[in-house]
C-alpha cells in the first residue's frame, strides 16, 4: 500500500471571487499552495489548528493584495517568511518579480523549498536573519524587503533597511494598531534610516477585512533627514 494521504482537518472550500481577481489564470498554483498548507501545515508546525478554514482570506489573499504597492520586476526579499507569508502569494500573483524567501528555521526553509518545487515558482529559498552578516553579504542593494509579524517596526526596520537600495521599500503588514505602533517607533525607523512613513491599506475593495501595511522608505544618500512625520499617501 502508498502511503497514507492526509486530508485537511477542516475544509477549506472554493477559491474566493477575490482570489480568481487577484491570480488570474495562475490561480491553480494558489489553490495547490492552500492545499498543501491545509494538508501539511499543522502537523508540521506552521499553522495552528483553526487556521485551514481562514487560509484563503487571512492568510494567502491578505498577502496577494499587496502586489499593489510593489513595482513592476522589483528584486524583493520576504523576511521571516515562516508558511510562506506574504511571499509565495506575491510571488504566485507576480511571477515578474525576483524573490528570496528568508527564514532562520531549517524546518521552515525545508518546507519553502519543498513548496517552491512543488508549485513550479521561480524563488529562491535562503536560511538565516536578515540582521545576519552572511545574510547582508548575499542580499544587498534589493528593492522591497516584506514581513509579516516578525518584528516591532523599530527592530525591523534595523534589520531590513541595511537590505535595501537608496530609496527601496519596507512593507510590514501589521494589523489595526499599525499607526499607533508607527508613532510609537517612528524615530527608531528614522534613525537606521527610514523616511516617507505611512500607514496604507490594500485590497479594500477585494477583501472584507483590508490588509494593512506600513510602508518605509530607505533614506537615499543625497537627502537630509528633516525628522518630520507625514501621515497617508503624502508621506
Amino acid at each position: 500500500m502508498g502511503d497514507a494521504v492526509t486530508e485537511p482537518a477542516e475544509p477549506i472550500g472554493r477559491p474566493p471571487a477575490a482570489a480568481i481577481e487577484l491570480f488570474g489564470d495562475r490561480l491553480p498554483i494558489a489553490v495547490d499552495f492552500v492545499e498543501l498548507l491545509a494538508r501539511e501545515g499543522e502537523r508540521r508546525g506552521l499553522i495552528g489548528p483553526r487556521e485551514v478554514p481562514r487560509l484563503w482570506e487571512r492568510h494567502v489573499l491578505n498577502s496577494a493584495v499587496m502586489a499593489e504597492l510593489v513595482p513592476q520586476g522589483a528584486r524583493l526579499i520576504d523576511v521571516g517568511s515562516g508558511a510562506g507569508f506574504p511571499g509565495v502569494p506575491l510571488a504566485i500573483a507576480r511571477p515578474d518579480l525576483r524573490m528570496t524567501l528568508l527564514d532562520p528555521m531549517e524546518r521552515r526553509t525545508t518546507w519553502l523549498t519543498e513548496v517552491v518545487s512543488k508549485l513550479g515558482l521561480d524563488v529562491s529559498v535562503m536560511r538565516g536573519r536578515a540582521e545576519e552578516p552572511t545574510v547582508r553579504r548575499s542580499v544587498t542593494g534589493v528593492d522591497v524587503a516584506s514581513a509579516r509579524a516578525v518584528a516591532p517596526l523599530a527592530k525591523l526596520a534595523r534589520w531590513c533597511l541595511p537590505l535595501l537600495r537608496p530609496g527601496g521599500l519596507l512593507l510590514a503588514l501589521k494589523g489595526a494598531s499599525a499607526a499607533e505602533e508607527l508613532d510609537r517607533d517612528a524615530d527608531a525607523v528614522r534613525a537606521s534610516g527610514g523616511t516617507d512613513l505611512s500607514v496604507v491599506t490594500c485590497g479594500a475593495e477585494l477583501l472584507a477585512v483590508p490588509t494593512t501595511v506600513v510602508v518605509i522608505r530607505k533614506e537615499s544618500s543625497a537627502r537630509s533627514r528633516d525628522g518630520r512625520r507625514r501621515t497617508g499617501k503624502d508621506h
